[in-house]
């Protein structure tokens, strides 16, 4: 081979590299990123497909050596099982816990298979290198490694700024699926077609064509796959489903026998409010905190407006600030008609400011002061909110909170997590606050607490609504300050960034539930 050929052939298979590199990453985070939606427990999913797929990889790389003899038919096949087996596998997993249950047991066989098959690249890759052009062991590694690195970098940005916005988990799971193979095929058939007997080539031939028309028809029923595979999720027909950067949405209807429609939102497959007695749930969060000053209002979390209309119902708030993560949740209950009717427009008054960023780091900023504060957040029980349910946060909350002002804080259920809602009141202490723990009766949720906190003291709950509430009045929150035996308060340690003991307690008590 000449040399310019040589250069030429050398740049196509670390080109090669990269592109699988980056391929082998995609499906390692699309793996953990659909565990998060479905399972939450970020870490835990992170943890157990990282280490799965690294120990696969090493056992593949020892399994590859007796391939190294036919190394170009080889890595062809090994870059086609990849293509399927990756390309398939957000939209296998799926399946696995929409309609069999069995999504552990399918995610780590998934791990293991695909560990292994990237793990198998690696020393095919280095074989058919040295037959381009011989060279010392450590430079041939260097040059390969240094590729595959790269080429990792590439899909760790890709995956979560270019597939998941534009083509979500499983379309962009085929779509890498399809890169994967081409271009796997396209080194072989090129610079090793030599390497290749016209059976091997016909053969190859016959298993690329098999694995794109299933990638292909895969790509093209996605859609009603992934449509029946949620509604396998969800007792009642879904109105709305997407998929954004930071969660799954869904909205469903049922309608009783008396002809009344019913509204549940979902988040990662989490119920977040039933229409039938969101009302319970919102005035006992809302209503306490705006009992004294109320002109300057801050919420925290809340995008579906909810809470957001019981404040608006006092003629005398002047601004409210609704600070929510995710745009596609606030644009979803300003535009959908079936949000627009249960909130009541909430997000189209004049006084209400929309804020679409991290509560967390959007605190660190502020210096406004607000007479009331509601914090309306998801269970902490994955990472991403446990920093919600902090020292730290609450910390921040409490400081853009008015000397004599009041803020509430959703905080679980404490009958069926007593644990994480009294370590919510602990944590909030530890933070220099002073909370008082409510809590009512959601038919959706069962028993649901709050804390209504104060700086300079532990306030007593009271009422100022300018309208009489549905659930709720002073009779009922004397009685939401009693707590049975079985939930009095646990002594237990507060939660922070470098500890978090809400996600620890939360998991478990949920889990037993």
């Amino acid at each position: 081979m000449v040399a310019g050929r040589r250069r030429l052939a050398r740049f196509g298979l670390l080109a090669t590299v990269f592109v699988c590199a980056a391929c082998g990453l995609v499906y390692e985070l699309a793996l953990v990123a659909l565990g998060s939606y479905l399972i939450g427990d970020t870490a835990a999913q992170a943890s157990i497909v990282l280490g799965v797929m690294v120990f696969a990889m090493g056992m593949g790389a020892l399994a590859a050596k007796p391939l190294q003899a036919k190394a170009a038919r080889n890595f062809a096949l090994i870059e086609l099982a990849l293509a399927f087996i990756g390309g398939l596998s957000v939209l296998a997993l799926y399946a696995a816990f929409a309609w069999l249950h069995v999504y552990t047991f399918a995610m780590i066989l998934l791990a293991l298979l695909l560990g292994g098959l990237i793990g198998a690249e690696i020393p095919l890759l280095m074989v058919l290198l040295q037959r381009i052009r011989k060279q010392a062991a450590g430079s041939a590694v260097a040059d390969l490694f240094a590729a595959d690195y790269v080429g990792a970098l590439l899909g760790g940005l890709a995956f979560p700024f270019l597939l998941l916005p534009l083509f979500g988990q499983i379309r962009g799971a085929l779509i890498v699926g399809a890169v994967n193979a081409v271009a796997g095929l396209v080194l072989i058939f090129t610079v090793f077609r030599k390497d290749l007997g016209r059976k091997s080539r016909w053969g190859l031939s016959a298993v690329a064509v098999a694995v794109c028309v299933s990638l292909v028809a895969a790509y093209g029923y996605s859609h009603r796959f992934e449509a029946a595979a949620q509604q396998a999720l969800y007792a009642h027909p879904i109105i709305h489903s997407e998929q954004t950067k930071y969660q799954s949405i869904v909205l469903t209807e049922s309608v009783s026998w008396d002809g009344k429609t019913n509204v549940e939102l979902y988040l990662n497959g989490d119920l977040q409010f039933s229409a039938g007695d969101e009302f319970r749930y919102h005035e006992a969060l809302v209503h306490p905190a705006l009992a004294k000053d109320r002109a300057d209002v801050l919420i925290l979390g809340g995008g579906d407006g909810l809470g957001l209309r019981e404040v608006l119902r006092y003629p005398d708030v002047e601004s409210v600030t609704l600070v929510e993560l995710d745009p596609a949740m606030t644009d979803l209950a300003a535009d959908h008609p079936k949000l627009v009717e249960l909130n009541e427009s909430a997000l189209d008054d004049p006084r209400v400011t929309v804020v679409n960023a991290d509560a967390f780091a959007w605190l660190r900023d502020q210096t406004r002061v607000y007479d009331a504060v509601v914090i309306d957040m998801p269970d902490p029980d994955e990472t991403a909110t446990a920093k919600l349910y902090s020292t730290e946060f609450y910390g921040l909350a409490g400081r853009v909170l008015a000397e004599d002002g009041l803020m509430t804080v959703q905080s679980g259920s404490p009958y069926f997590a007593p644990m994480s809602f009294w370590c919510i009141r602990a944590t909030l202490e530890a933070a220099g606050l002073h909370p008082t723990p409510y809590h009512v009766l959601v038919p959706s949720f069962g028993d649901w607490g709050f804390m209504l906190v104060g700086k300079a003291g532990a306030p007593t709950p009271a009422l100022d609504p300018p309208v009489p509430l549905r659930s709720l009045d002073e009779e009922t929150l004397a009685a939401a300050q009693v707590f049975a035996p079985d939930q009095r308060q646990r002594d237990v340690p507060p939660s922070t960034l470098m500890d978090p003991r809400i996600l620890e307690y939360s998991q478990q008590e949920w889990r037993a539930y």
